[in-house]
């Protein structure tokens, strides 16, 4: 399937897996290094709105912004991939592409979507079995979201799609239909 362009001024589901299935993320440096990586290469051209990280795959919840360049927005998006394969290939001392190529990316253009994205992303550790409660797993932006601690996610834009704070804690609590987001990714 061809991926959509990325254009500013957009949402976006961004999300991807390790090849073949493998890890992305073997020990909590990983996480933490890809974090540093994302800072460096998206934070100058997107807002992000919720992530998580997980063993093999990850999503991103993101509004693109603007470019310093004239490269296009995927590029930012390669050199991330790029600068993180290569620091893990050392690390790991393997070689070759990590990640699966090209990255999926889903435009959001609905405020149910979107909805429905938040709370898949931060309850996907549990559908996973990573934890039992989503406010557990260390590598999600959903404790960074319901904390007061300063952080660059978009966190009272993202309040705001749930109206307040507690509407967003309950919606997570929630079930949701989340079908129509499962459908487009592979896991």
């Amino acid at each position: 399937m061809k991926q959509p362009v990325l254009e500013i001024d957009k949402y976006y589901h961004i999300y991807n897996k390790g090849r073949q299935g493998e890890n992305l993320f073997r020990e909590n440096e990983n996480y933490t290094h890809f974090l540093r990586l994302y800072e460096k290469y998206i934070d100058p051209i997107a807002e992000t709105y919720a992530w998580v990280l997980l063993g093999n795959h990850f999503h991103l919840l993101i509004k693109t912004t603007s470019t310093e360049t004239n490269k296009p927005l995927y590029q930012y998006f390669s050199n991330l991939f790029n600068a993180y394969t290569k620091s893990y290939n050392k690390r790991y001392e393997r070689y070759g592409p990590l990640f699966v190529s090209p990255f999926k990316r889903i435009e959001i253009t609905s405020n149910k979507y979107f909805k429905n994205l938040v709370h898949y992303i931060h309850n996907n550790p549990v559908h996973h079995g990573f934890c039992e409660r989503l406010q557990d797993y260390p590598w999600s932006s959903y404790g960074t979201i319901i904390s007061v601690k300063p952080t660059k996610l978009e966190r009272n834009k993202l309040i705001g799609f749930f109206d307040t704070a507690g509407n967003f804690i309950d919606y997570h609590n929630q079930k949701h239909e989340t079908e129509c987001i499962k459908t487009f990714i592979i896991e």
